[in-house]
């Protein structure tokens, strides 16, 4: 049995499972969500906080939130690093609606309940399990065309390392 209401929650569906999936992109717009869903910006709006009580934005970033209350917690990263990688691009609105939805600022929460992780995870890792390192442009010009081409080794941090010079003999030393 297909229902108009059934296929309009299976839609609404789509979109916050894109936001669920993507929810650390700070492109995300409300524009690409709608898409998912098949509805415009303005309708979709509407029909999501009908299905779900709140609108996709302040899903979004109570999503967010939780998320940033989980690093909080358990990584060794700065609050400015979480606000990037949890998907603000502004400390100060991240600290705001933090408080707004926990009660606290993010140093205090970290104060508070940060002792409760059974260990801090060392920020490098955290950033590469959150997908926080960008290839630096000096990496990616390494890998344009024409450029040398020597194999690489990536270390745990996710750093290139070039491998070292081979020996030569004496003769080939010329």
């Amino acid at each position: 049995m297909n229902t108009p209401g059934m296929a309009r929650l299976r839609a609404l569906r789509l979109a916050k499972d894109a936001m669920d999936r993507d929810w650390a992109d700070s492109a995300l717009d409300l524009d690409a969500v709608a898409a998912y869903a098949g509805y415009s910006r303005y309708h979709f709006v509407r029909a999501f906080k009908a299905a779900y009580g709140e609108t996709p934005g302040q899903y979004l970033s109570r999503r967010r939130i939780e998320r940033a209350e989980e690093l909080l917690r358990s990584a060794n990263l700065s609050v400015t690093e979480i606000c990037m990688l949890v998907g603000f691009t502004s400390l100060g609105t991240f600290s705001a609606r933090f408080k707004k939805q926990t009660g606290t600022s993010p140093s205090d929460y970290r104060l508070r309940h940060g002792r409760r992780a059974a260990a801090m995870i060392p920020g490098c890792y955290a950033m590469l399990f959150t997908g926080g390192f960008k290839e630096s442009p000096a990496a990616r010009a390494a890998d344009a065309p024409g450029a040398a081409t020597a194999a690489r080794t990536v270390t745990a941090a996710g750093v290139a390392t070039a491998p070292e010079p081979e020996e030569r003999n004496n003769e080939e030393a010329g």
